[in-house]
């Protein structure tokens, strides 16, 4: 398919048009015309682009891509080969952020709920994005360490917990990431636990003081899922191909 169809259709998608982001949504680097093979994957980094070109990839379609806010605007070192990367191989980078964290069907949110055993039953704003922060219970009530297994089981990662192993855990908050810093936008909405994916050293207190079970599952880790479904439901509805390359992170 042509990659400005490919592109309307993303924007249209995500509605990526709607939100006031750290980086430019949908294209970013322009490549070939035409697209036939997708490579898709958490973050634009080297490794991703140098397995997009062994791969004769079209399109690197990515959560976390290039030109976020506050960077420097050189085109030097690691940005200088990972955009020669692209434009020497006429491959384009297709990268959705916050468009992709809250969508309901594709987002990160969404289908990490669904691997976890998450029932969505609303959202919280971070105080700009509305339902940044996905709020819910558990299918089947469990203790925090028997979530703390399924975590592990479903991300191949142990979570760092933050709490008592043996609350029984009914409603949770989550937002993949780095949203270690929204726990306070939880407290006092009766929630038992708030599940993201970095920790810094104010979280352990915070929650700690708010009676909240914390766990921390890693960025990398809990933001797979979307760029997975969204590629997946490209491929099924065009005639592309699309591969997800998971490029090893343990953050």
């Amino acid at each position: 398919m042509e990659l400005k169809a490919l592109i309307r259709y993303l924007d249209e998608l995500l509605q990526s048009e709607q939100f006031a982001d750290y980086c430019p949504n949908g294209l970013q680097v322009e490549g070939r015309s035409e697209v036939r093979r997708v490579i898709g994957g958490v973050t634009a980094c080297q490794a991703l682009l140098d397995r997009a070109v062994d791969l004769g990839a079209d399109v690197v379609l990515t959560h976390h891509g290039f030109f976020w806010k506050g960077e420097s605007s050189r085109v030097t070192g690691t940005r200088r080969r990972r955009l020669g990367t692209l434009l020497r191989n006429d491959m384009s980078l297709v990268a959705y952020h916050l468009p992709l964290d809250v969508h309901p069907e594709f987002g990160n949110n969404a289908r990490l709920g669904r691997v976890l055993g998450l029932r969505a039953t609303g959202g919280i704003s971070d105080g700009r994005v509305e339902g940044l922060i996905a709020e819910g219970e558990l299918i089947e009530p469990a203790t925090a360490g028997d979530f703390s297994d399924r975590v592990e089981r479903a991300l191949g990662r142990r979570p760092l917990h933050i709490g008592d192993p043996e609350r029984i855990l009914r409603r949770v908050a989550w937002c993949t990431g780095a949203a270690q810093s929204l726990i306070e936008r939880v407290a006092g909405r009766g929630i038992d636990a708030y599940l993201t994916g970095e920790v810094s050293e104010p979280t352990v207190h915070a929650a700690r003081e708010w009676g909240i079970e914390f766990f921390s599952a890693g960025h990398h880790a809990t933001e797979r899922f979307g760029v997975m479904a969204l590629g997946e439901h490209l491929a099924q509805r065009f005639a592309i191909e699309y591969h997800f390359e998971d490029i090893p992170n343990p953050v």
